[in-house]
Order: structure tokens, then C-alpha cells, then sequence
């Protein structure tokens, strides 16, 4: 396919994504420092260490059961600023088989105490500041829209997937009498930055020998290297058009490993259970409660087995992984019953977690029952699962401490700064066709001045 294809190709991806990449850039560039700016504006929600021991994880469903008795348990969060949030749900009338709305549905606990610090409806803007983060990371996830946001965030993120793959190649160079195929010229593009070629598909003989340029040809790649040299970088005492377009195709091209990673990231996040997995399952094993364990017909509203009793069927459960699997527990960090599932999730920080925070080694098993229904490790388990780990891990920055998330903060104004000069270069090359169409519509016997014809463009 032609160049001149790619080029409308990644015109108008870019386009139709400006609006949602400004948005998630900006969100994103905030949540990176989530916990901080959550404990800034919400102080009230978080109480002093001072060495005392933590409440377990049932004694505070227990509590926040009995501090709002018309709302039912989902979900309790262990916080690293010592603060419990507990997600929960309205409890149905046994008189009428109707849920009682309880107003909220998130109640925040001092894990020392079980003692209430708050309730919100999460992400309700409308309840003030107190929930300016939880909106903001709507915003980021869903633009706020619920199932309809998800779908629109997630389609973008595998545009943009794609569309990473398109911008590397148009930065490639060409030559006017260059025949080399899409994957030939990303082959040979990739090859000089890591030495061996990456591409979708296998390469035949021939496309590798001249996709690699003829490697043992040292001048013919220092000549393709001196072409594509331009492109990485930015001429600072040129026009402003041409600054705005280094900083859009050199900004991309060195921040394009961290981009395609953020990219397809967000496919996960908002596509996991359709195309993330479909994908990752054709080249890992990869396993979760979505691909594991059926729906019940109807979400479980009473399970048999008490917030009590779960907690020490989790905690067994997860001693047991350990000694079979060989890892460490260090604390439990969540504890939720999934309802769709029927199943407890009891969730701890482990020697298997990668990130500096949280927790994601699981282990779900029957509600009513007790039974172990699935294991799922962070790392060493199934190499899928290992992978989406790191990949949600870079995108939340859970992983190599501040200056990772001071440079994830700073990436998320590098999308927006790419978004916003992809804009003003289609806006200056429009402007610059409408110019030719209007000058090709007058003849040479009109003897029209340039003057003229500019004007003539500007008016239209």
C-alpha cells in the first residue's frame, strides 16, 4: 500500500482520537499522583498509624454492615495511608424484592477502630470536592459515561494501538523510488534502534534481505540513518510550523515505546474480556475469573458462607498457595464478593506482586460452598497474566517508585501535546489545500497576482 494511504490513515485516527487523548493525557497526568492528591483534598478520610494493629478484614465488613444496615457489602480496600474503603450496594427488601437505595456507595473506615470517616456516591461530582478524584479517574476511564464511556475509551485505545504502528512508519524515509513493502520499511526502521527486525508477520528471504538493508553494507545503513536523523529531532530556530511539527514527530518518536505500551494498555482496561484477551490468548496462557469461572443466572444476594467464615477460608486458601507455589504473604490488601460469580476474592500483597503498591495475588473460591474455584498469581503463574501485570502496573504507575510516576505525569501532557499539534498540522495543510484549489480555479489569461489568490483563500 501507498504512503500517501498511511498518511490519511494516521490523519484521520489522529483526528477522531484528539478529544479523548486531551482528556485522558490531562486526567491521567493526576492520577499518577492519585493517593497523594486523594489525601490532600480528603484529609478527614485518613487517621495516624501510631503502631496500632489493624482490625481484620471481616470485622470490617462486620462494621460497616452495622453503620449502614439498608446497604449490603461488596468490597473492602486496605489503603496504604491507613485507610479501609468498603464498596457496597443497596440491600434488597425482603418484603417487596426491591433494592433500598441508601444514597451512597462507597463508606470510608479507620482500620483501627472500624470507626466511619465518610461516605460518597464514588465519582459524583455533584458531592463536592470529596469526590473530585473519584471523578477525575471516571473521566479517565469512562469520560463519565458508565458502559457507553468504556466502549468509546476502549475503541480509541485500539485505534491508537494501531495508529502507534502507522506514526513509526511515516517517520521512516522515503525515497522516491523506494518499492520496499509497510513491513519491509518498519522491519528496517526497528532493526537499526534494536538490531533484528520486529514485525507482525514472517518476513520471506528476500523481504528480510532488503527490509535489513543489506546489514553487512555499512555505508547504505549510515546513508538510511542520516535520512531518518531528521526525525528525531527538533529544529528550535525554524518557524513555528516547523517547530509544531518536530515536537509532534519527534516527540513521538522518542517517547514510542512508552506510547505503544500506554496504548495497548488501554485496551485492556477497557477492553478486557473481548479483544485483550482474544489477543493475548493467541500467543500466552492466560487466565481469569472471565475466562474461568460462568455467571450464575441470577447475582447471589445472601451467601451461605458469612464475611467471617470467608476470611478464614481465604486466609487457609492462600497459606496453602504459598507453600505449594513458593511464595511469601505479606498482608491481605482486599477482600470482595463478586455476586455475578458467586465467589469470595480474597486478595494479599505477596513476594509474586511487581509493584510498589497494592496487591494483586488472588485467590477466588464458592460463596456458598468454600471450595477453590481459581488461583491467580501476579507473576510466575501463566505468562499472560504475568504480562498484564507489568502492562497494568506502567500504565497505573505502581511500579519503580517517584520517578516513574513524575515521568508517567509527564507523559500524559506529552500525549496532549501530540493530539494538539497533529491538530494544527492538519489545520495548516487544509488551509494550504483549499489555497490550491482556489488558485487552480482561476486560468493564466486572468493574469491574478498572488496577493489575490491569498486573499481569495483566506476568504473561503
Amino acid at each position: 500500500m501507498s504512503r500517501r494511504l498511511w498518511v490519511l490513515v494516521h490523519r484521520w485516527a489522529g483526528l477522531a482520537m484528539t478529544g479523548f487523548l486531551i482528556v485522558v493525557g490531562l486526567t491521567g497526568s493526576l492520577l499518577a499522583f492519585l493517593p497523594e492528591l486523594e489525601h490532600a483534598l480528603n484529609p478527614e478520610f485518613f487517621v495516624a498509624d501510631n503502631g496500632r494493629p489493624r482490625l481484620d478484614l471481616a470485622t470490617l465488613a462486620e462494621r460497616a454492615e452495622t453503620l449502614a444496615p439498608e446497604a449490603r457489602v461488596n468490597a473492602l480496600w486496605v489503603g496504604e495511608q491507613d485507610t479501609v474503603m468498603v464498596s457496597v450496594a443497596p440491600r434488597i427488601e425482603p418484603s417487596t424484592g426491591k433494592p433500598r437505595d441508601p444514597g451512597f456507595d462507597q463508606l470510608v473506615l479507620d482500620p483501627y477502630t472500624g470507626a466511619e470517616l465518610g461516605r460518597r456516591t464514588w465519582g459524583a461530582i455533584s458531592e463536592g470536592i470529596v469526590n473530585l478524584m473519584p471523578f477525575i479517574y471516571k473521566l479517565h476511564y469512562t469520560l463519565a459515561l458508565d458502559e457507553v464511556g468504556i466502549w468509546i475509551l476502549g475503541i480509541t485505545a485500539l485505534v491508537w494501538t494501531i495508529d502507534c504502528f502507522v506514526a513509526f512508519y511515516l517517520t521512516l524515509p522515503a525515497g522516491r523510488s523506494d518499492s520496499r513493502s509497510f513491513r519491509e520499511r518498519m522491519a528496517q526502521g526497528i532493526f537499526l534502534l534494536r538490531n533484528k527486525p520486529f514485525f507482525f508477520g514472517a518476513l520471506t528471504p528476500a523481504e528480510t534481505s532488503r527490509a535489513r538493508g543489506n546489514h553487512r553494507n555499512v555505508p547504505a545503513q549510515r546513508a538510511f540513518w542520516q535520512r531518518w536523523k531528521p526525525s528525531w529531532q527538533i529544529k528550535w530556530r525554524a518557524s513555528p510550523y516547523r517547530i509544531n511539527f518536530d515536537l509532534h514527530r519527534a516527540g513521538g518518536l522518542w517517547l514510542w515505546p512508552a506510547l505503544l505500551i500506554f496504548a495497548w494498555s488501554s485496551v485492556y482496561m477497557n477492553l478486557w474480556d473481548t479483544v485483550y484477551t482474544w489477543t493475548t490468548r493467541l500467543v500466552f496462557d492466560y487466565r481469569e475469573p472471565w475466562t474461568e469461572l460462568p455467571k450464575l443466572g441470577k447475582p447471589l444476594d445472601q451467601p451461605r458462607i458469612s464475611w467471617r467464615d470467608a476470611e478464614t477460608i481465604g486466609r487457609g486458601l492462600m497459606d496453602k498457595a504459598a507453600a505449594t507455589h513458593g511464595f511469601t504473604v505479606e498482608r491481605p490488601v482486599a477482600f470482595r464478593l463478586n455476586r455475578e460469580l458467586g465467589v469470595y476474592v480474597y486478595i494479599v500483597r505477596s513476594s509474586r506482586d511487581i509493584q510498589d503498591r497494592f496487591g494483586q495475588t488472588r485467590v477466588f473460591f464458592d460463596a456458598d460452598t468454600g471450595e477453590e474455584r481459581l488461583l491467580l498469581l501476579p507473576s510466575g503463574q501463566y505468562g499472560g497474566n504475568t504480562v498484564t501485570t507489568w502492562l497494568a502496573a506502567l500504565h497505573m504507575a505502581h511500579v519503580f517508585g517517584l520517578p516513574y510516576r513524575i515521568f508517567v505525569c509527564i507523559l500524559g501532557l506529552a500525549i496532549v501535546m501530540l493530539a494538539v499539534t497533529g491538530v494544527v498540522i492538519w489545520l495548516r495543510k487544509r488551509r494550504a489545500r483549499r489555497f490550491r484549489h482556489a488558485a487552480g480555479a482561476f486560468s493564466p489569461e486572468a493574469s491574478v497576482s498572488r496577493l489575490d489568490v491569498l486573499a481569495k483563500a483566506d476568504e473561503s
